[in-house]
């Protein structure tokens, strides 16, 4: 079936490509760095007997924001061979072995006599070890490998930092000079395309490969295990890449590093799954396709390369495919969590670039696109990131309740459950274009009745996103055209159709989920009934929220030092349903001057505080501040923002309603009362 490829992509492509150059990933830059890497290990060999420098700063494929280490490799004094027949008399060789057990993409390497080409068997020493079939095999703990050097033991590296920001990955290995037999089937695979060409295969085939100290995760043998890693072929691979093709790989590291390892973890997706992926795609796809004009294109058919490597829990090796790189990795939860944040990239047609904080290219994009599909604004992607999280923390919740894990199997992480999590999402995002359309109306001299009728239509539909947050942002939109009787009716119909205790961001029973999902709910269906998420305020939708938030939009202003890749997400307005609930009707009610009911709800925000363990629990206690000052309490206001300042002292909005509280005092004191 063909591919559906939205107009705006050219343009878009060709704008990013520009933007990327500005960051150090011109053509011209970029082969500087390489000469200069190139004759830095040459001056290193000299030096250092043979260090070999790989990684992203010897790939070129880095940028500032990025802040990649270096990698060097210190072979150790010793000869690999893969057959007798080349094994030499009176020099210290070990044969590549490997038998059933053996995962792909290891060896052992087993002990040759030094005067006979005769294998060593139940023979033990300081740096060989039997194994389960009585070859005498080298071990990690030996000899070989145990160098001083100063740093951080990480596994067989060693971490050594240079100077303000260079890292440095020192690494234990040996050469092996000839191709790996267990690559093989690289050098004779058919290639469409012509990529990589038959010159630089055979140059390939002659940089061999280098065995690490690294065993399989979950093998018994691991100790005595060797990686094969193909990485002069690799460095080689990434050099022959085209311009499109450079910017791709690093535009998804970029990705992975701001948007995905937030949400999936650290440990998931690597630099070098990313790696594999592109060498794939260019292998298997026109070298036409990879022009600047395409560069979109080309990155979304990774991340759906991805996807369906995620789908399958299989990511093939590019040298050894039967390696498969997401075992132990990318399975349960991790999968269902790696999904989702896929699809949901696949399905914003090029918007999650505007997210981009790293070497600010979110930003540099969004103020060169034109096309109307590109022009948003960059935080817009960072509530994303914080729903996205919300829907995972909860889902994960539910399932650790349920004792059954087949609940799990049979839920979880299929094609339709990750549907149902963008249903949810869309839902989410409907609530929040809504609110900052009805925000944007609002702030005209003269409404547009147009917009807040569309407004409050975007508003209806996210209403249903979960239990509470929706249905809030809309009862704030009401009391934000003073329509008091349906803002009522929206919270009383929360107060009406779900119980205290479902209110709570979640505090469900494992029997209440069981029963949800004996019910043949979707996924949907349960978190419509059963969670509810924060409530989240961006400043565009500032005309849309209650007084008493507009200084949570502002927490980072004045001497508090902020991460500037964070500063807009840590001024977003961010409130538990509950707290946000019970502020609503005090509001309602106080507005209307019904003291009776605006005590019941000041009362309500008290008991929730004192009682529950809240997320966001400082932003709760200015909350109860305000309604104290607009009950004339200032000095019960004031301790409250005290109690709020010590449980988080930076980034708190309680010190703007510290200043206007002394301010309002030292009015009521000139005016003598």
């Amino acid at each position: 079936m063909a591919l559906s490829i939205p107009e705006h992509y050219q343009e878009v492509s060709l704008r990013l490509s520009r933007v990327l150059d500005t960051v150090g990933l011109e053509e011209n830059i970029r082969w500087q760095k390489i000469n200069i890497w190139i004759q830095t290990q040459k001056m290193t060999s000299v030096t250092y007997y043979g260090d070999l420098l790989f990684g992203s700063q010897a790939e070129a494929t880095t940028t500032p924001g990025l802040q990649s280490d270096i990698d060097i490799i210190l072979p150790a004094t010793a000869t690999v061979i893969q057959n007798l027949e080349s094994w030499v008399p009176e020099v210290v060789s070990y044969l590549a072995v490997s038998d059933e057990n053996t995962p792909p993409g290891y060896i052992k390497l087993q002990g040759v006599e030094f005067d006979l080409p005769l294998l060593m068997f139940n023979t033990t020493s300081e740096n060989l070890k039997v194994d389960r079939y009585g070859r005498s095999v080298i071990c990690h703990d030996n000899d070989l490998f145990n160098r001083p050097y100063a740093g951080m033991r990480n596994g067989p590296a060693v971490t050594a930092i240079i100077g303000a920001r260079l890292t440095v990955d020192i690494v234990p290995g040996i050469r092996l000079l000839t191709w790996p037999y267990h690559a093989i089937g690289w050098i004779e695979r058919n290639r469409s395309n012509n990529w990589p060409s038959q010159k630089a295969i055979d140059l390939i085939q002659k940089t061999g490969a280098l065995l690490v100290p690294v065993g399989h995760k979950h093998s018994p043998e691991k100790h005595l295990e060797w990686r094969l890693s193909i990485s002069f072929g690799e460095k080689l691979l990434v050099w022959l890449f085209n311009s499109t093709q450079y910017k791709c790989y690093i535009l998804l590291k970029i990705i992975n590093k701001s948007i995905i390892k937030p949400i999936v973890g650290n440990d998931v997706l690597s630099s070098y799954h990313c790696k594999t992926c592109i060498f794939y795609l260019i292998e298997s796809t026109p070298s036409a396709m990879w022009q600047p004009e395409n560069l979109l294109l080309c990155l979304e058919l990774c991340l759906r390369l991805l996807y369906n490597w995620t789908e399958a829990e299989t990511c093939p090796n590019y040298f050894i495919p039967e390696e498969n790189m997401f075992q132990c990795k990318v399975y349960g939860h991790v999968k269902g969590r790696l999904l989702c944040v896929l699809s949901n990239l696949l399905s914003q047609e090029g918007r999650y670039l505007a997210k981009i904080s790293c070497d600010n290219i979110g930003e540099k994009l969004v103020r060169t696109c034109q096309h109307p599909l590109m022009e948003l604004e960059i935080e817009n992607c960072d509530v994303g990131a914080v729903l996205f999280t919300s829907v995972w923390y909860h889902l994960t919740t539910i399932y650790d309740l349920i004792c059954e894990p087949r609940t799990l199997d049979r839920l979880l992480f299929s094609q339709e459950v990750v549907q149902e999590i963008n249903t949810v999402l869309w839902k989410c995002y409907c609530s929040i274009n809504g609110s900052k359309l009805a925000s944007k109306s609002l702030s005209r001299e003269f409404p547009d009745q147009k917009g807040l009728d569309m407004a409050q239509e975007l508003l209806l539909w996210g209403s249903s996103s979960d239990v509470a947050s929706g249905k809030l942002k809309l009862a704030a939109f009401y009391l934000a055209l003073d329509n008091f009787d349906l803002a009522e009716d929206v919270l009383n119909e929360l107060h009406g159709n779900y119980t205290y205790k479902i209110l709570c961001l979640f505090d469900m029973s494992a029997e209440d989920i069981e029963a949800r999902l004996n019910e043949n709910l979707s996924i949907s269906e349960i978190i419509s009934h059963c969670l509810a998420f924060p409530v989240i305020y961006e400043p565009s939708e500032i005309k849309c929220i209650p007084k008493a938030l507009i200084p949570e939009m502002f927490r980072t202003v004045g001497l508090d030092q902020v991460n500037p890749d964070k500063s807009y997400l840590e001024n977003l307005a961010r409130v538990n349903p509950k707290v946000y609930f019970h502020l609503l009707e005090f509001i309602c009610h106080y507005r209307q001057n019904n003291t009776s009911h605006e005590n019941v709800a000041l009362d309500n925000i008290i008991y929730v505080i004192k009682h529950d363990d809240l997320d966001f629990k400082d932003t709760g206690l200015n909350l109860l501040a305000y309604c104290l000052r607009q009950k004339g309490k200032l000095m019960n206001a004031y301790n409250i923002l005290c109690k709020s300042m010590k449980l988080k002292k930076q980034q708190n909005a309680a010190k703007w309603q510290i200043a206007t509280l002394i301010n309002a005092a030292f009015r009521l004191l000139r005016c003598g009362q």
